[in-house]
């Protein structure tokens, strides 16, 4: 089923949370939408479910408009950040409050809670009442609950924040097959970028409730349009470094960049770790002490002080040895691997070379 948000708009008193927004979502697609807190992700996913009216603009499900459609007329099935369980109900109970209501068979009830609990690993806790739940039980009871809607569109709003990564790598799996199984539309907020770079098809960056990329998660990782894009995704973080270009120089940090602009101002400039070479001498080089060296198994990651200049380069291991803490090394960025932004607006001006 289609979703189709034309110029929607959202405020709250003064704050505009949804600005304008207009996008088009694939039938039986995988879309991830990343941003920081208070981007809009929340915001827009409770005006999908009906949570929320729109002050302008319209939500189109599937060539119906459902904009002024109550929540319980749309077919959506939503897993909201918090738990929102029924206290008095036990976790099947919980679980199966979506298809009790409508009134589907109990021996199909039981078969689908009990698949749900097993993928969420609850199935010791069917009987219990949350109550005597820790938070993450709670919120795997939650996630269990938001796929039994009957519905062809699944709305997750951060559904795995506070798991442990190794539940949450499992429940990353889980959740893109039973969306291939279901042949359904997910639409799935996160502001984790593992989560985002695992679990896209397509990938939304938000920022103060606009699109500011929409792309393949390779995309907005190799061409981020915008600075939010640049610092979300991908880990380790990318280097963002504040600097001023003028008189056809771009200063920032360790770096001088030939930039022909005709405006001088501030800008930003975006390194990917992978981009900063120890030892390098090609393009533009610098020096560094070596503050912390991470051994990630694959790869090293090592942190770096550039007179006053906090640097992060990463590269995989077996490539070099690791470099002794406290060492200096010199290090060069090639200059197409740096991307310019406007501090102002966050817009990406360029990369440090043609």
């Amino acid at each position: 089923m289609s979703v189709s948000f034309q110029s929607l708009t959202k405020r709250f008193g003064a704050d505009l949370a949804i600005d304008s927004l207009d996008l088009d979502i694939e039938p039986e697609s995988f879309t991830v939408f990343c941003g920081p807190p208070k981007c809009g992700k929340s915001v827009l996913f409770r005006l999908l479910v009906g949570l929320e009216t729109p002050d302008s603009g319209s939500i189109i499900l599937n060539g119906t408009d459902i904009t002024r459609i109550g929540p319980a007329n749309r077919q959506v099935g939503y897993v909201p950040q918090s738990f929102a369980l029924y206290p008095h109900l036990t976790v099947y109970q919980n679980i199966a409050y979506p298809l009790t209501l409508a009134r589907r068979p109990k021996d199909e009830i039981a078969r689908r809670v009990d698949r749900a609990a097993g993928i969420l690993s609850i199935t010791h806790l069917l009987e219990k009442t949350p109550d005597l739940l820790s938070g993450g039980e709670k919120q795997r009871t939650a996630v269990a609950r938001g796929l039994l809607h009957d519905a062809s569109v699944f709305v997750l709003d951060d559904p795995l924040v506070g798991l442990d990564y190794k539940l949450r790598e499992r429940l990353m799996d889980e959740l893109k097959s039973l969306q291939t199984e279901l042949k359904a539309t997910f639409l799935y907020a996160t502001s984790d970028s593992m989560e985002a770079l695992t679990m896209a098809e397509r990938l939304i960056v938000l920022d103060k409730g606009r699109k500011v990329q929409d792309g393949s998660v390779e995309t907005v990782y190799r061409e981020p349009d915008h600075l939010r894009a640049m610092e979300l995704i991908g880990f380790p973080r990318a280097n963002l470094i504040g600097g001023r270009h003028s008189s056809g120089l771009l200063e920032a940090g360790p770096f001088r960049i030939p930039l022909h602009r005709d405006t001088p101002g501030e800008v930003v400039i975006g390194i990917r770790p992978e981009a900063i070479k120890l030892g390098g001498n090609q393009g533009i080089a610098a020096s560094a002490e070596v503050r912390l060296v991470e051994d990630l198994g694959s790869e090293y990651v090592v942190y770096l002080d550039s007179n006053g200049q906090a640097l992060t380069a990463a590269y995989p291991v077996g490539d070099s040895p690791a470099p002794a803490f406290q060492s200096s090394q010199g290090f060069a960025v090639e200059p197409r691997d740096i991307v310019i932004f406007d501090a102002g607006s966050g817009a990406r001006i360029g990369r440090g070379a043609a």
